[in-house]
């Protein structure tokens, strides 16, 4: 079968090349070198707000006529609170102690004979992202702070946004240490499909999108990917939940941004304070206009819609919301355990025992209790931004900072030491740690 990939151009090998020469000098400079190109990037962002908006306003208007899914459209407002905001986060990220040349290990294999393992940039990485140019923001942020080049690829419905916001980084980089050929940005279909066989020049694929996104680019990639496929997070009503509380969060989880990947998708809750807290519930959600799908049981206290099967598996990223009532903790566990995507659950209860055993019990990225679900975020975890969800098993996990941009290298020093001292028995390792 034809790959559905194409080869990269010799237009797009030499541009790759280039990032990839600009990374290796960036991975030289100075921590105080980085931290002002940083502050540079955020100037210029700040001073080029008014094409970058307009920007987004067109891209916004052609959006709508084009008849743009509303997820899409959600995510792909830029307006002025939220530049700002990204303009804060490159602040913040440039405050971050250096992520470079941290001596993780430590050891005196021998005497005059001393090992360390010490933090490196990853190289290149390589971000296809759909409709939020504010991603954009973040990861040129993050790259340049751990010393990594960055391939850029935004959705077409964003690509005045994303070209607006590129040129002020590229700016605010020409009046740093830091060369703007470290950030570079792809604009058509064919240079994001010929990005998945950059091997070599590209250390890492980071999608931050749809479902049938991430899906297409694990599987035709022979490159690292990191991301997540599905964003089906649960919030699980207690029988002994403080039930204004325990709405409180549930409405926030769902309606601070729907569209967002950490924002709840089931909702579920224990039959014995169902009485109670669903009928609540349902007018507070249909009041901000949300469509409630439940079990039978939830219809019987209220939710006007019948739940498919289907819609227990389902992301809506919109302002949809499947309700269904539990027997218990371990219903709620076995339930999130088959339909959840290791993003981000959540419980709320007055029961510490049960909040912990629901901490300990649930395997994601993230495990709330009793707090919103959209807390799951880089800037509100203290990490400047991210770049990315990750809800494999492995590290990094959960929202991914500078530490999912770095890697380690070893470092030994010698005196002309060999093995073969070692394999006959004529010297013995001391393997003595020493201060890092």
């Amino acid at each position: 079968m034809t790959s559905p990939v194409p080869d990269p151009s010799p237009e797009l090998l030499q541009r790759a090349l280039a990032v990839r020469q600009a990374a290796g000098q960036l991975a030289q400079t100075s921590d105080a070198e980085r931290q002002a190109a940083l502050e540079a990037m955020a100037v210029a962002l700040e001073q080029a707000s008014e094409e970058i908006l307009a920007a987004n306003a067109a891209d916004r208007q052609a959006a709508e006529a084009d008849g743009l899914p509303a997820a899409l459209a959600a995510r792909l407002v830029l307006d002025g609170p939220k530049l700002a905001a990204a303009v804060a986060g490159v602040r913040q990220v440039a405050a971050l102690s250096d992520p470079l040349g941290q001596r993780q290990l430590h050891t005196e294999l021998d005497q005059g004979l001393v090992l360390e393992r010490i933090t490196v940039p990853l190289g290149v990485v390589g971000v296809i992202f759909e409709a939020r140019p504010d991603a954009l923001v973040q990861i040129a942020a993050l790259a340049v702070r751990s010393g990594n080049g960055a391939l850029l690829k935004g959705g077409r419905e964003a690509r005045r946004s994303c070209a607006a916001i590129h040129a002020a980084l590229q700016q605010g980089l020409a009046a740093s240490a830091v060369s703007p050929q470290v950030l570079d940005l792809l604009t058509t279909r064919e240079e994001s499909l010929a990005l998945l066989k950059l091997d070599g020049l590209v250390d890492l694929i980071i999608p931050r999108g749809s479902n049938a996104l991430v899906r297409f680019i694990q599987d035709n990639t022979r490159l690292p990917v990191l991301g997540h496929a599905d964003g089906i997070c649960h919030l699980y009503v207690d029988a002994e939940a403080d039930g204004g509380e325990a709405l409180k969060v549930a409405l926030d989880s769902k309606l601070q941004y729907p569209a967002a990947c950490n924002a709840i998708e089931t909702l579920l809750v224990h039959r014995a304070i169902a009485a109670d807290f669903l009928p609540l519930a349902v007018a507070a959600f249909a009041a901000a206009g949300v469509e409630l799908r439940g079990d039978a049981g939830a219809c019987a206290l209220g939710v006007p819609l019948p739940a498919s099967e289907e819609d227990w598996g389902t992301e809506y990223s919109d302002l949809v919301l499947a309700v269904k009532l539990v027997d218990d903790l371990e219903a709620a566990l076995a339930h999130i355990a088959r339909y959840g995507s290791r993003h981000t659950e959540a419980i709320c209860t007055a029961n510490p025992a049960t909040a912990e055993q629901f901490l300990g019990a649930v395997d994601s990225a993230g495990v709330f209790a009793n707090c919103s679900t959209r807390f799951a975020d880089g800037f509100r975890y203290g990490l400047g931004a991210e770049v990315g969800i990750s809800t494999q098993t492995l590290p990094p996990r959960g929202p991914v900072g500078l530490e999912g941009l770095i890697t380690y290298r070893y470092r030994l020093r010698g005196h002309g030491q060999i093995v073969a001292d070692y394999a006959r028995g004529d010297q013995r390792f001391l393997h003595r740690p020493l201060p890092l």
